[in-house]
């Protein structure tokens, strides 16, 4: 499988998305959505590593799903207010590597 870099992505889920009149939903509506595969996402994890099991009504989904749908809804807002996640990453990487360097107990090597 290629390797894409998020550029490369977020272009992805562009092109598919400028391919249909409605285009991307609005800022709130994207919000609520990622709020439900966040839910969905949480119900798999639940299923798989918690105690309760699946109904037998229920169909079987991955987690390897449903964190695809967080990040494609993820990555809809995002183009929607032009925000480059790859920048998003940087500036996020840049604060845990500063700010947050010795929160944690490092690993001796």
């Amino acid at each position: 499988m290629d390797s894409k870099s998020m550029n490369d992505i977020q272009k992805e889920v562009d092109t598919y998305i400028g391919q249909f009149k409605e285009g991307y939903f609005s800022p709130l509506a994207m919000m609520a959505r990622i709020s439900e595969e966040v839910g969905e996402l949480a119900r798999e994890i639940n299923h798989t590593y918690g105690e309760k099991p699946k109904k037998s009504s229920e169909k079987e989904k991955k987690i390897e799903e449903e964190l695809g749908d967080v990040m494609f809804v993820l990555i809809c807002l995002a183009n929607s207010l032009n925000i480059d996640l790859e920048e998003s990453h940087n500036l996020v990487m840049d604060k845990f590597n500063t700010r947050d360097k010795d929160r944690w107990t490092r690993i001796k090597e």
